[in-house]
């Protein structure tokens, strides 16, 4: 199909913004002094306007098209449909913990939502260094309090279905199956890293476990339609706004264009593995107290996650069979599956396409070393995921994997 929408432009953004009446009372459209293009993803355009006063709102369009590849990787744009309809639900069960949705623009797949620049990505305050307590016990309340929701306990059977049907998102699951799931264990055009790395890569492709682990993770990631997840969970989706301190202020999950119905443990393992990337950065560069703080994080989401969902478990909406037992074989379940769905996403980034700043942006002598640590780390994860190891346990042992692996300055 083939899209003829307008796409939004400094010169005509303002314009456009002054034809929605629905964001008269967020910002003055006859006074913006500031408009910035900060779509840094791989997917969309991202503006941010403020007036005279600093009032701001933030404008995402969907292109039809991957931008990180260009024209020559379709994409349709409605994939903003879901974003825009995800964080509407979302926002009915943890409303603090994603944007505020000002309108959706079905014509010209247009997000207007709450201007959050006065928060940091997650994942660049994390590689700057910067320790952020509370938000990762918030970004394990939003995944508990939005999966219950939607999940047959908390909605019922025929929301679940009907849910499940409103999301369908092939299109956009496609990439996770394909980037995360199958490309790095074969060799590939969209794969790449460091020469130093190739043994390592190749290591992966040859490791028999590590293979057949991925394929019961893409089957569950594929038809396992729990909740409707996030879908693309990280630090660079997740918005921190700390004090003086380190205290949390405010943590925003965002971008959750990927999102569908699928497996709870992916959203949890997804963040896990991003924990782990951003220790291997601060492992690289030596930064101890920092290494102090990360190797927390992992077992405070979990907890929270954890506490946050048998809390509202008394509420669930068939209790004749669901009972106590089973959600602590559940809890057992998403515990082992997030690992696995951690290693999956730790190998997508060292040598898949869109790879992440924290280790990208490392001197190579340090980042062979944060590669081969994360790799090593995955295939860890997803033989130790059968053993009901804690979550403290799992990072110990990521933790020293990544020690041993390091290289240059210090190593």
């Amino acid at each position: 199909m083939e899209y003829t929408y307008e796409f939004l432009s400094t010169d005509n953004i303002v314009g456009y913004l002054a034809s929605r009446p629905e964001t008269s009372s967020i910002i003055d459209t006859n006074s913006i002094v500031e408009i910035k293009e900060v779509g840094d993803g791989n997917l969309n355009l991202v503006f941010i306007l403020k007036d005279n006063l600093g009032k701001g709102i933030v404008l995402k369009q969907a292109i039809p098209y991957v931008r990180l590849v260009g024209p020559s990787w379709p994409m349709s744009p409605d994939r903003a449909r879901i974003e825009y309809e995800t964080t509407v639900i979302h926002s009915q069960a943890a409303a603090h913990l994603v944007p505020e949705i000002y309108f959706y623009d079905t014509e010209r797949f247009i997000i207007a939502m709450e201007d959050l620049s006065d928060h940091k990505v997650w994942r660049t305050a994390l590689n700057n260094g910067d320790i952020n307590y509370g938000s990762a016990e918030s970004v394990g309340e939003y995944i508990a309090k939005v999966t219950f929701a939607t999940s047959i306990f908390g909605a019922g059977a025929e929301a679940h279905k009907k849910g499940i049907a409103r999301a369908i998102n092939p299109e956009i699951c496609l990439i996770t199956e394909d980037l995360v799931f199958t490309e790095p264990y074969f060799p590939g055009d969209r794969n790449s890293y460091l020469p130093s790395n190739e043994a390592d890569a190749q290591a992966i492709i040859n490791d028999e476990q590590m293979v057949l682990e991925m394929g019961h993770l893409k089957f569950s990631f594929m038809t396992a339609s729990e909740a409707l997840i996030h879908g693309d969970l990280h630090t660079g989706s997740v918005m921190v706004k700390s004090d003086a301190a380190g205290a949390e202020i405010s943590t925003r999950a965002f971008d959750s264009e990927f999102s569908f119905y699928g497996p709870i443990a992916f959203d949890i393992g997804a963040v896990f593995a991003n924990f782990y990337i951003a220790l291997a950065r601060s492992i690289a560069l030596g930064r101890t107290e920092h290494i102090a703080f990360l190797e927390t994080l992992p077992n405070a989401m979990w907890t929270s996650f954890e506490f946050h969902f048998r809390s509202l478990w008394p509420t669930r909406q068939d209790k004749r069979v669901f009972n106590d037992s089973l959600l602590d074989d559940l809890m057992v379940s998403w515990k082992e599956g997030a690992f696995g769905f951690a290693a999956a996403k730790l190998v997508r980034r060292i040598v898949g396409l869109a790879k992440t700043s924290d280790i990208e942006t490392l001197e190579p002598d340090l980042r062979e070393g944060a590669a081969r640590g994360v790799l090593r780390s995955a295939q860890m994860l997803v033989r130790e995921r059968h053993n009901h190891l804690s979550v403290d346990a799992m990072t110990a042992k990521v933790k020293e994997i990544m020690q041993e692996a390091r290289t240059g300055k210090g190593a």
